[in-house]
């Protein structure tokens, strides 16, 4: 069956079930539940022979147990969210017995085109939201994720017909041809580039769109920051799924007085998380070859540009004699904007660490670059947290760690400007995928008269009007 088939076919499920129930919302987010926790292990196996290595603890935590929490967070809430809201009806016609009220009706049919850093967290996220909503869906999963991609094709007509939610992999050819089907919403996951060209293929259609991109998300080291937790926690959020995350810390602004405890303190914090690498179950490898070698040519870069790189290697493992696409923490002192690693989005164990002299030179740092997905800010100092906060724009922050927001399912996740636009997660997704519909009772009296509505015009006209512009 042909995708242009299987939108048909959803489509007109969808358009003969409404209204979608309770029930039937609350079923599939049961099923989706079960779809994923039923084959925890298979998916944990395919995840891991994708990429090469990946540690089966962080795809039970980043892949299975973070899918499974925002569909029963939906199971929890769908009810609530469902609830018509009550809006005011300006005088004096609220009086008079006239109501207003917003009702969220399901779109229709949604497509999720998936990326491949967490093929099956950044799949099910969405369907969440789309299912609560009370839609169908569509998937494209990433072409560098093949056998995730091949089980979920395999798993999925166990727990849904075609016409409730189906799979489809491939190339950019059917990427592309996926971007460009008539959608009632399309949400995307993954680059800028390639984000742009699913805007433009989703015009044709004037499809609304959720892009959820990336971009370089800075951590500020602020006044006062403790130096042995904030390196601690930056360590995690970088060396977790090895920086292949759209909201791993990208760069760090220190002051100059701290940089070399900063950089001290990463090294023994990843030492101490990661004595080992190349045979360490913990530490993930790399997605594919490409992807390694553009990110040992960045490195390279900044070295032939004048960069200090120290390569956090505890053990002294021999990275180049291995074919196991694993690559240590390469910090990049003195990096300058004409490096590469300074001017696109790393998402891999690089981490440039740049100094500054005052908080606004800082701030100023982060303003001259594109709005990023994420910022990061360590400090107790709350005139200082509060100025990054009101002189910075993001998608999101996170305040004395890195990364969490995005786990918090009430937070609405999102990026703005080059890191994306739109948002989702709970409530926030719910109406993301729901149509707003403004609905208005009007009053049994004959509002048209008095309003001065009804022709011929004359002095309860004017009256109207001088009532409406006092």
């Amino acid at each position: 069956m042909t995708m242009q088939d299987v939108l048909k076919l959803q489509r007109a499920g969808f358009m003969e079930e409404l209204p979608v129930t309770i029930g039937a919302r609350k079923d599939r987010l049961k099923r989706a539940v079960a779809m994923i926790a039923d084959n925890a292990d298979a998916f944990c196996d395919a995840l891991s022979e994708d990429f090469g290595h990946r540690s089966r603890e962080q795809s039970m935590l980043t892949d299975i147990a973070s899918s499974i929490a925002p569909l029963k967070h939906a199971l929890k809430s769908v009810e609530k969210w469902m609830r018509r809201d009550t809006r005011a009806v300006q005088f004096p016609l609220g009086l008079l017995g006239a109501k207003a009220w917003v009702e969220y009706q399901p779109k229709g049919v949604v497509g999720v085109i998936a990326p491949w850093n967490f093929p099956v967290n950044l799949v099910m996220g969405p369907v969440a939201g789309a299912f609560a909503a009370g839609n169908r869906v569509m998937v494209k999963t990433s072409e560098f994720t093949p056998r995730t991609a091949a089980l979920f094709e395999e798993v999925c007509p166990k727990y849904f017909p075609t016409d409730e939610l189906a799979f489809f992999s491939g190339g950019a050819d059917v990427g592309k041809a996926f971007s460009e089907l008539p959608f009632d919403h399309l949400i995307f996951t993954g680059a800028t580039g390639i984000g742009r060209h699913i805007l433009h293929a989703a015009a044709d259609n004037l499809t609304p769109v959720t892009l959820e991109l990336g971009g370089k998300s800075p951590v500020i080291v602020g006044k006062g920051a403790d130096i042995a937790k904030t390196t601690e926690r930056v360590a995690i959020g970088k060396m977790l799924n090895a920086g292949q995350i759209c909201l791993a810390p990208d760069y760090m602004l220190v002051p100059e007085a701290q940089e070399q405890a900063v950089v001290d303190g990463i090294k023994a914090a990843v030492s101490a998380m990661y004595p080992t690498l190349l045979a360490n179950p913990d530490y993930t490898a790399i997605i594919n070859d490409r992807h390694h070698q553009r990110l040992t040519d960045w490195v390279a870069d900044a070295r032939a540009k004048g960069a200090t790189v120290e390569v956090v290697n505890p053990a002294g493992e021999d990275f180049a004699g291995s074919n196991a696409r694993k690559m240590p923490l390469h910090i990049v002192r003195n990096a300058t904007d004409d490096m590469i690693v300074m001017q696109e989005e790393l998402f891999g164990p690089i981490l440039p660490v740049r100094s500054y002299r005052a908080i606004d030179d800082a701030i100023g740092e982060v303003n001259r670059r594109d709005r990023p997905l994420g910022l990061y800010y360590f400090g107790p100092d709350e005139a200082e947290r509060r100025r990054v906060l009101d002189r910075t724009i993001s998608g999101g922050v996170t305040l004395d760690d890195v990364v969490f927001h995005v786990s918090m399912e009430e937070l609405p996740f999102g990026g703005i400007g080059p890191s994306g636009m739109g948002s989702y997660h709970g409530t926030d997704g719910f109406k993301t995928f729901s149509h707003a519909k403004a609905v208005y009772k009007q009053a049994k009296l004959d509002v048209a008269k008095l309003a001065g509505l009804k022709p011929p015009y004359g002095k309860a006209t004017m009256a109207s009007v001088k009532r409406q512009m006092k």
